[in-house]
């Protein structure tokens, strides 16, 4: 296309390729999301959901018997001849094995997924507090800097799962060129690592802001105020929660 005319026919038919491949990355970027954080996990079809059962007991099994290792090392650690404790190292590295599995008892067949629900576990465990009620009302009160750094965190864990969108893009093309597997492969494992890193630091900065800042919600809502615990966790959530309906007696 020599012409003015067939250049910008051209140049119009790349854009629109172009747009069109970056609107199905993000679809496919969404349902990477959503298999990654396994938030509603139980309710998947056959035979996903049957994989994934089995995949969270395997994951269970693991942490559990990498859980008592580490427990038995801190009990060697108070044994009265020093020759009989654990070298730090051991009991470092116990540690860091469970962590690689889930940072609590794993719930869901992803780490990522494990990640963000540890978060509400520790809050309803230390605070109890239910993470997804009282969030809505939080950020409401959340200091402007702390919106935005939680924003930030969103914002990654989002490109990182639209990264994995274009890894799968590539799929289809390693038919016809055989480049396309290694690429996709590369963007597929940037993709993993991405996702790793910004769903901790995501799961970090949710669990972090509601300990700093949930006497600011009980201030709001005129709860007398009192350390963060389970006594300000349980006035707030009793103040947050809407009572059952009533039914209304038949004529």
């Amino acid at each position: 296309m020599t012409t003015v005319g067939g250049q910008v026919v051209l140049l119009t038919a790349i854009m629109a390729g172009a747009a069109a491949a970056g609107l199905a990355a993000q679809s496919l970027g969404t349902v990477v999301e959503r298999v990654t954080l396994a938030v509603g996990w139980r309710t998947w079809p056959r035979p996903f959901g049957e994989l994934a059962e089995r995949r969270v007991g395997r994951r269970q099994r693991r942490w559990d018997a990498v859980r008592e290792a580490y427990e038995t090392l801190q009990l060697r650690e108070r044994a009265p001849d020093p020759a009989h404790r654990p070298k730090p190292r051991e009991r470092h590295l116990a540690a860091r094995r469970c962590e690689r599995i889930s940072v609590e008892r794993p719930e869901r067949p992803t780490w990522s997924g494990d990640r963000l629900h540890a978060a509400a576990v520790r809050l309803d465990r230390d605070a109890h507090v239910n993470l997804l009620t009282i969030w809505p009302h939080l950020w409401l009160v959340l200091p402007e800097e702390v919106r935005g750094e939680i924003s930030a965190a969103r914002a990654a864990l989002t490109r990182a799962a639209v990264l994995g969108g274009w890894a799968l893009l590539y799929l289809p093309l390693v038919w016809w060129w055989w480049p396309a597997a290694p690429l996709g492969a590369m963007l597929m494992l940037m993709s993993a690592r991405r996702l790793r890193t910004a769903s901790d630091t995501y799961a970090v900065l949710l669990e972090a802001s509601v300990r700093l800042h949930l006497t600011d919600l009980a201030d709001k809502l005129r709860i007398e105020e009192q350390p963060i615990g389970p006594l300000l966790g349980g006035a707030v959530m009793r103040r947050l929660s809407s009572p059952a309906p009533t039914l209304e007696p038949i004529p």
